[in-house]
């Protein structure tokens, strides 16, 4: 385990200070006369509930959006960037969320995009390119060819890609928003061993993110928001988890846990020796009212299996039964009406239509289900769409508004109900936690256990084993596309479940 010093009892100036920053999106106060300030050599954490205005800052700090008021001071200077480009040319950089990476390029090329060093070139060598960038993807630890498209990587793949993009330009000023979102623990392990050697160095690093045991592990400081303002701000060691969730919700959070299915198991999935190009002869059968966690590391062929399961990776040998027979997956379509669902890895890019409403984006699936002859019967879609939304607590202010105005939690709520409201016997979840809140968590956990007592049996995919423990009943951890072991969650420790993911087999 990595350990981190504190930055010391003397406070150097601040290598970024915000004064008064307020900013405003329509009808939304996303900050309110933020005062904060971010030293050299430390890691500082933010946190706070999705729509807390933590994003929001990080995005102000890093030129990608202006303030209506307020003051960001550099280095002892008062700064107004007209843009990202001019806040790295000033040595600040950041690693979004929701990752602004394109995927029809190489990796070279979308770590080159914005770096100075990199694009102040009339001509560009894509062997010189590739040569620069290779010891920034080495450091970040992604080992992948540069020249690859970044289209073929899966989302955890691109997160370490972004990362190595921000250590390519060499800044002192780095937010990272949700940096281990899509990692997994050993990706997670590099990440922090980076950090180390930034912090060394005296880089100053903001670090965004609802995981309170890497708070805990990494931070010096710890800054809670609410509501766009600033709650408190304390040294890490003065301050408990407790404490912090108290303050960023306003009550403590636990995680509920999964209660096992009844006598008889009834097996709602069986597979057998299922195969793909990235899979290898996987065999498990899913019960109904079962939350079966799926672990595994980066690669390890997760996102492969729900893809497999509702045909859009095609199969090179195994058998699929579902309750009424033979399976054999055809696509979406045919899953769907095989009472399959997949929640995918990435909600932008492959969950929702960020432009259009709450509303549609919650029925999308389940059009024919509120049509007759042609004609959408719109009372009815709004009123199971609206009583679904409820069921999962999901915060918006009309539910005409695009989705993309809603915070990542909420957005991931109408993500879980558009797939619900189709009412699916068999539903893989691949990573539904990622990048949110622990109220918003909380929510989605007592959700899940809500639909296997309901009987619908459950594929669960997390990088994060302490919540896959505590919400399944049983794990199953795959290691390079190998089934390497199923184990009841009532005996599994994170120890035992990593073993199996590296492909050492089970403890001694």
């Amino acid at each position: 385990m990595i350990a981190f010093s504190p930055i010391g009892n003397h406070e150097p100036a601040p290598a970024l200070a915000c004064t008064g920053v307020s900013k405003r999106y329509g009808g939304v106060q996303a900050l309110s006369g933020v005062d904060w300030e971010l030293l050299p050599g430390e890691v500082h954490a933010l946190c706070g509930e999705n729509g807390a205005g933590k994003s929001t800052l990080a995005r102000i700090c890093a030129g990608i959006a202006r303030p209506d008021s307020g003051e960001i001071r550099r280095g002892g200077c008062a700064v107004a960037w007209s843009g990202s480009d001019e806040a790295r040319r000033d040595g600040v950089g950041i690693i979004l969320q929701e990752l602004d990476l394109f995927a029809n390029l190489t990796v070279a090329e979308n770590i080159a995009l914005g770096n100075p060093a990199l694009e102040a070139r009339r001509w560009v060598s894509f062997d010189a390119l590739s040569r620069a960038v290779a010891p920034r993807l080495e450091e970040a630890g992604i080992p992948v060819d540069p020249t690859t498209p970044l289209g073929e990587l899966g989302v955890s793949q691109w997160q370490l890609v972004a990362i190595a993009r921000v250590l390519s330009l060499d800044a002192k000023v780095i937010f990272m928003d949700e940096p281990t979102s899509a990692l997994t623990e050993d990706a997670v392990e590099r990440l922090f061993a980076v950090i180390r050697r930034l912090k060394a160095r005296g880089v100053a690093i903001a670090y965004v993110s609802h995981k309170m045991s890497e708070i805990f592990r990494i931070s010096d400081r710890i800054t809670v928001m609410r509501d766009g303002e600033m709650v408190a701000t304390c040294a890490t060691g003065d301050t408990t988890v407790d404490a912090v969730i108290r303050q960023m919700v306003g009550r403590p959070v636990t995680a509920g846990e999964a209660t096992p299915p009844e006598e008889p198991k009834i097996s709602v999935l069986g597979v057998r020796n299922l195969s793909t190009r990235k899979l290898r002869r996987i065999s498990f059968d899913l019960a109904d009212g079962e939350i079966m966690g799926v672990a595994g590391l980066v690669a390890s062929g997760r996102s492969e299996l729900g893809r497999a399961l509702l045909g859009l990776s095609p199969l090179t040998g195994g058998e699929l039964t579902l309750a009424d027979g033979t399976y054999l997956p055809r696509g979406v379509r045919h899953a769907m009406r095989s009472l399959l669902a997949l929640v995918p890895e990435d909600r932008r890019r492959d969950g929702l239509f960020m432009r259009m409403s709450v509303l549609e984006n919650t029925t999308i699936a389940a059009l024919r289900r509120y049509s007759r002859l042609g004609w959408l019967r719109g009372g009815e879609e709004r009123e199971a769409a609206l009583d679904l939304l409820e069921q999962s607590r999901t915060l918006f202010a009309d539910a005409d508004l695009p989705v993309g105005a809603l915070s990542g939690g909420n957005q991931q709520k109408v993500l879980l109900s558009k797939w619900l409201l189709t009412f699916p016997k068999v539903l893989f979840l691949d990573d539904p936690t990622r990048g949110i809140d622990v109220g918003a968590k909380d929510d989605i956990y007592r959700l899940i256990a809500r639909l296997a007592r309901d009987g619908v049996g459950i594929l669960w995919v997390s990088s994060e084993l302490p919540e896959l423990i505590a919400n399944s009943h049983r794990i199953m951890v795959l290691h390079e596309g190998g089934l390497q072991g199923i184990l009841e969650s009532a005996e599994a420790t994170q120890e035992s479940v990593m073993r199996l993911a590296t492909g050492h087999g089970p403890a001694p």
